[in-house]
């Protein structure tokens, strides 16, 4: 169903443009400020906000629940929580991962011991995640149909930090070499064929990450040591970069599922690099958090505290809506298509009514 397009009591505030030269034709975006939020409970079809971090029949979550993806069309989200009472029998010992389907309320629990928070395709069908395995640590692949996780072929004794396309046919991942760990690659798996391709090496350990694009045919990382971003095209079997230009570090936050756009951070800035065109634009003063399917709405945190804690930018009309007033995080794969919903997670207790379990909880804000 799509929904009513009434923004509701949320304003849009229209940001101040100026141009500015910054690494390549960059354009500068001032970040306004949204003052009023949608209150109450939505489900679906309405603007407001929603827990979703709840078990099937609404009962609030006994444990801690962190994380939040979403899938493109908004449908479902995938979370972690340490609760136990989200399904009839469920006990788990720990952590465990969850796949929701937001307009049936269905919840699946998929996965164990998670060490970061899970991804999802963009189709909602999975979900990855990476665990310890003895002294290692694996990625693991878990199926909305099937219920249940499958470890991933991974042919180095720790992988991590995936990455999945739009179908989950694509994983993106770092593997790190030798024991005690000396280098590190980052990697991308055809699960389906059991095929991998190697797209750079590194002679460190220090923080690289990928990002995948829908189709499995970009993929954004960062060389963690040098602070560079570098983009990777497999139709034409070519590295670009570093993006951010020379002299300059950088670190990647997401590329649209779409492939047309690579969020990175550099200094106190964020970049939203375009990449047929080869320029970017800068929102000054602000740290990029995820990027919407279509590459056209920047979710961002401001780095000053005294306001918003979440907010979401149209970065072609320059207009700004807020996410949360509360103290609130979320990371990647957090905006559906067209900026329509965004999934956070906040301890904050006056977000919803009825939330009196003194825990941290995961939402999803529906704008439109």
């Amino acid at each position: 169903m799509r929904r009513s397009t009434n923004r509701g009591t949320a304003r849009r505030v229209r940001g101040v443009l100026c141009a500015a030269v910054v690494v390549c034709a960059v354009t500068t975006v001032l970040p306004g400020a949204a003052s009023a939020e949608s209150g109450g409970v939505a489900r679906d079809s309405a603007v407001g906000v929603e827990r979703v971090s709840v078990a099937g029949d609404g009962t609030q979550s006994d444990g801690d629940s962190t994380g939040g993806a979403i899938t493109t069309d908004g449908r479902r989200v995938v979370f972690s929580s340490s609760a136990k009472n989200l399904l009839p029998g469920n006990t788990p010992g720990g952590e465990s991962v969850y796949l929701r389907d937001q307009p049936s309320g269905q919840l699946k629990r998929v996965g164990t011991a998670p060490i970061q928070a899970p991804v999802i395709s963009g189709d909602g069908e999975y979900a990855a995640y990476w665990v310890l395995l003895f002294r290692d640590t694996k990625v693991k692949l878990a199926q909305w149909t099937a219920g249940s996780a499958i470890g991933l072929n991974c042919d180095a004794l720790n992988c991590s930090q995936p990455s999945l396309s739009g179908d989950g046919r694509y994983v993106a991942n770092v593997a790190t070499i030798g024991r005690p760990s000396t280098s590190q690659r980052i990697d991308v798996w055809d699960w389906q064929a059991n095929t991998k391709q190697e797209l750079a090496w590194f002679d460190h350990t220090a923080p690289s990450r990928p990002s995948i694009s829908g189709d499995g045919r970009f993929v954004a990382y960062q060389d963690g040591k040098a602070g560079n971003v570098f983009l990777w095209d497999r139709d034409h079997g070519s590295i670009s970069g570093p993006i951010e230009g020379p002299a300059t570090e950088a670190s990647i936050v997401q590329i649209s599922e779409d492939g047309s756009k690579v969020v990175y951070l550099s200094g106190s800035d964020t970049y939203v690099h375009d990449v047929s065109s080869g320029t970017a634009q800068q929102v000054p003063n602000v740290k990029g958090l995820a990027i919407d399917p279509g590459g056209d709405h920047l979710l961002y945190a401001p780095h000053d505290t005294t306001g918003p804690s979440l907010i979401l930018r149209d970065l072609s009309a320059g207009t700004d809506e807020v996410v949360s007033n509360q103290p609130a995080s979320a990371g990647v794969d957090a905006v559906s298509a067209g900026g329509r919903d965004v999934v956070f997670r906040s301890t904050a207790d006056d977000i919803v009514p009825g939330d009196t379990n003194g825990k941290s909880d995961v939402f999803v804000r529906h704008l439109y």
